[in-house]
């Protein structure tokens, strides 16, 4: 059992430090509290299986192909819609608007679910299969903030001007911060939207889930129902995609 404890704090170590390019066997020691003989043992059982791999050059421990492999297998298995479905309709009926399920495609996002509000007649429509590049709209910069910073980075270096930048990358820190991001006529002229991002059980960015409202008498208070509502919303979707909470990396660890 202790063997079992070492391994998987060496692996939660290793999640959480994934944006860097691994850890020494000293760094590992040191993060572990264990001697460099006890962790030198468990390092080895470890890439026996598979479950880590060192760089030959930097001698840098990392996750080991294993745990892709793993993690495709158990996501293979379930059905993402029907686990997701509820949740969404639940906020859709909390806050009487249309809600939106976007899922990260390379430089783009595709809305995959979206449940409009029957009580509500005026809507947000944005069609399903809908694909909206990634530096636009709340639920987009929102994964955006969350992602690993390479991924981030590449999108933002193809997609964003150089001279937008440092706003832009002021606005991901922010989002980061605060867990949720807002968008005003960004694609629509006269519609809002806010987001939070919805993470697996490896921290990673998975989706998002938004509310799409009309601006028009939008009131500070109304703002905050909305916000307060797709942030419980997102937290209870990703833990049922198996999300503790302990990869996420604020920004202040952040380069924005």
């Amino acid at each position: 059992m202790q063997t079992i404890d070492r391994a998987m704090n060496v692996v939660n170590m290793l999640v959480s430090k994934s944006s860097e390019n691994g850890l020494s066997i000293t760094e590992l020691s040191q993060e572990c509290d264990l001697p460099i003989g006890s962790i030198h043992r468990v390092l080895k059982a470890m890439s026996k299986h598979g479950l880590i791999k060192q760089d030959e050059q930097s001698k840098r421990y990392g996750l080991g192909d294993i745990w892709m492999e793993y993690g495709l297998k158990m996501y293979d298995t379930l059905d993402y819609i029907s686990i997701i479905r509820p949740e969404l309709e639940r906020l859709m009926h909390k806050v009487e608007e249309s809600v939106f399920l976007y899922r990260p495609m390379g430089l783009e996002s595709i809305i995959i679910e979206r449940i409009d509000s029957e009580r509500n007649p005026i809507r947000v429509y944005d069609q399903l299969g809908s694909r909206i590049p990634f530096h636009v709209g709340a639920a987009n910069k929102v994964m955006l903030a969350y992602m690993p910073e390479k991924q981030a980075k590449k999108v933002i270096d193809t997609l964003v001007p150089e001279k937008e930048k440092i706003e832009f990358l002021e606005v991901l820190k922010d989002m980061n911060f605060k867990g949720y991001g807002i968008s005003h006529s960004e694609r629509t002229e006269g519609t809002s939207s806010v987001a939070a991002p919805i993470l697996n059980f490896f921290g990673e960015v998975s989706g998002a889930i938004s509310i799409g409202f009309v601006s028009f008498n939008l009131t500070p208070e109304r703002l905050n129902i909305l916000v307060k509502n797709v942030m419980e919303t997102s937290q209870s979707m990703s833990a049922k995609l198996g999300y503790n909470g302990s990869e996420h990396t604020k920004a202040m660890n952040r380069s924005f």
